[in-house]
This record gives C-alpha cells, sequence and structure tokens, in this order.
C-alpha cells in the first residue's frame, strides 16, 4: 500500500483532532471558569491561534492526498474522508469532554451512513 495513505490519513486525523479543539475545546474552557469571563473577540482569537495548527497539517494533507499531485484520492474522496474523520473525532472528543452529551439511536444510522457515503465516493465509475 502506498505510503501516501497512511500520512494523507494521519494527517488528517491529527488536523481534524486540532480543530475540534478549535471550534469546541472554548466551550469546555468556558464550563470550567478558565475562559468564562473572557470577551468574545478574545475566544475567537485563541481558538483562531489554535486552527492555525490546524491548517498546518491540512494543507499538507491535502496536497499530499490529491490525485493531482500524485496522491491516491481525487478531490471528493478527500473531502468525503476528511468528513467522516471530522464526526469520529467530534464523537470522541463529546464522549470524552462533555458526559452530558448523550449518543442516540439516530446518531448511529447517521454514521452508517457517512461509510455508505464512504463506499459511494469510492466507487468506480468507469
Amino acid at each position: 500500500m502506498n505510503w501516501t495513505i497512511f500520512a494523507t490519513l494521519g494527517l488528517l486525523i491529527l488536523s481534524n483532532i486540532v480543530m475540534t479543539f478549535a471550534w469546541y475545546g472554548h466551550l469546555k474552557l468556558q464550563q470550567m471558569g478558565v475562559t468564562a469571563h473572557w470577551p468574545l473577540i478574545a475566544v475567537i482569537v485563541f481558538s483562531w491561534a489554535i486552527a492555525f495548527f490546524e491548517y498546518s497539517l491540512m494543507v499538507p494533507a491535502n496536497r499530499l492526498g490529491f490525485a493531482g499531485n500524485g496522491g491516491p484520492f481525487s478531490l471528493m474522496q478527500l473531502k468525503v474522508l476528511q468528513e467522516v474523520i471530522t464526526l469520529t473525532v467530534f464523537t470522541f472528543f463529546v464522549r470524552i469532554f462533555f458526559n452530558n452529551e448523550q449518543l442516540h439511536w439516530n446518531h448511529f444510522i447517521s454514521f452508517a451512513l457517512l461509510i455508505v457515503a464512504v463506499y459511494f465516493a469510492f466507487m468506480e465509475t468507469d
């Protein structure tokens, strides 16, 4: 198997972990009282600073994985992979940091449909 597949997937996973903290970590910090009294602009700048590191991982993942650059994935495949990774990372994040959030049957059906989406994204059409 091509090493770029693993490198692309690894970078996508890492970038999504960082991005999840940028998007939702401030909510946990607010619950803990760390950022509870920060003005919104400070929270935005804080999250933006974290997002810089996400971009530092996501951009190389897309460049490395894109078929137009010799990678193994089409642009559509990269996007579908990124979305599935995002929701998977988010689910773990919520279960670890926000214990009051519950997973329900409709969430599992949504995840199953995402797996079907990945199948169709990678299906040969020629």
